[in-house]
């Protein structure tokens, strides 16, 4: 049984700092685990630098640095995709015959080309990108970035009309199975959730003293949802909350109260007490695309989870949440989960839950697709 995979990644997987790196790293930590010998292929960028930790996952990895700028761009490409061509790449890809996962769509440059025609070639798909970049750029406030935005999604748009040539779709949530189902019904596809760094339900019994949301402050569409919730439900309510993340601006910092803290870069410690003790965890999302993995570290190591129809598109965790949609319904959600205690049975609840977003399983059930191509 041949268990040999090339898998190339938009990114550096390590440090596993946001969402994307997280899939990444704990699904090639879980292949290798489950006995697959891994090529790795990342394209570095952003300040981002070669980690001694893959190659404890990996036989090999290579990296390339990736064409930013005006490098990067191609007359009809999106740039995403155009900024991830390095030869030597498809060089190191005919070393053998083993599969490739073309991990996100920005790695597919390559995917297409004659020299891989008879390899099998697998695609995750993290996001619906020509609607994630679309949602970006009506969110977008600066002019420049926002017109980018909108050329990007109508170049993915049509760029995700053209992927014939991949033989499995390993979709990261229902939203994405069914879109490219539906667009590709003569490949395979499979529904395999979100690899993340969790292992089991860590939830706390009893009450916490405050209400937590935690994200990537410096992502517009965090920044979004932050304002809601300050404007039009903690300003409502005299409970304690914290906003806990990542490069908040001076405009947000400037939000904190008395019963109001926004506490900026927490360590990884820091964040995991503030998600163990907090009493409730708000997730509202602006953005229907990907599942976020905010919400699985909420389900996983915290109590009372809240969150919109948005956040929770296409992940199928609908009944381990409370959901809220108005401002007026979040109020309602916050106030009725302060008044009761987490218990054993919402814990266990949890853990049935969760059972499709064990990493074990999930990694065993993609190897399978693998073995299954040669």
């Amino acid at each position: 049984m041949d268990k040999k995979l090339h898998i190339i990644c938009l990114d550096i997987p390590l440090p596993a700092n946001y969402g994307g790196a997280i899939d990444l790293f704990y699904k090639i930590k879980s292949l290798s685990e489950a006995g697959c010998e891994i090529t790795l292929h990342c394209f570095q960028y952003g300040g981002r630098v070669p980690s001694a930790q893959l190659n404890l996952y990996c036989k090999k990895v290579f990296y390339y640095k990736r064409k930013t700028g005006l490098r990067g761009l191609h007359f009809a490409l999106p740039y995403i995709i155009s900024s991830r061509n390095d030869h030597r790449l498809l060089e190191n890809l005919c070393m053998d015959n083993a599969p490739i996962l073309f991990d996100g769509l920005h790695t597919t440059y390559f995917y297409n080309h004659p020299t891989l025609e008879k390899r099998i070639k697998l695609l995750r798909a993290h996001n619906i990108e020509a609607e994630y970049y679309h949602q970006l750029a009506m969110q977008c406030q600066n002019g420049f970035r926002k017109l980018y935005y909108f050329f990007e999604a109508t170049r993915l748009k049509r760029y995700e009309s053209t992927l014939l040539g991949v033989n499995h779709f390993v979709s990261i949530s229902k939203t994405e199975f069914e879109f490219f189902k539906n667009g590709y019904p003569n490949a395979n596809h499979h529904l395999i959730h979100a690899f993340h760094a969790n292992n089991e339900v860590l939830s706390l019994v009893g009450k916490g003293k405050y209400v937590l949301y935690h994200g990537n402050l410096s992502v517009e569409e965090n920044v979004q949802a932050v304002k809601f919730l300050i404007k039009h439900v903690f300003s409502q309510l005299n409970i304690l909350f914290i906003i806990a993340g990542k490069d908040p601006s001076q405009e947000l910092m400037k939000y904190q109260t008395s019963q109001l803290t926004i506490m900026a870069n927490p360590s990884d410690h820091e964040l995991k007490q503030l998600l163990a003790n907090a009493h409730i965890h708000v997730l509202p999302s602006f953005q229907n695309t990907g599942l976020k993995l905010k919400l699985l570290n909420a389900l996983y190591q915290g109590r009372f989870c809240i969150a919109n129809s948005t956040m929770l598109e296409g992940s199928g965790l609908e009944s381990l949440v409370q959901l809220a949609e108005t401002s007026q319904e979040w109020i309602q959600r916050i106030e009725h989960c302060m008044t009761n205690p987490f218990t054993i049975e919402h814990i266990e609840e949890r853990k049935k839950g969760l059972a499709n977003f064990d990493n074990k399983k999930n990694a065993e059930k993609l190897l399978q697709v693998v073995v299954s191509t040669h």
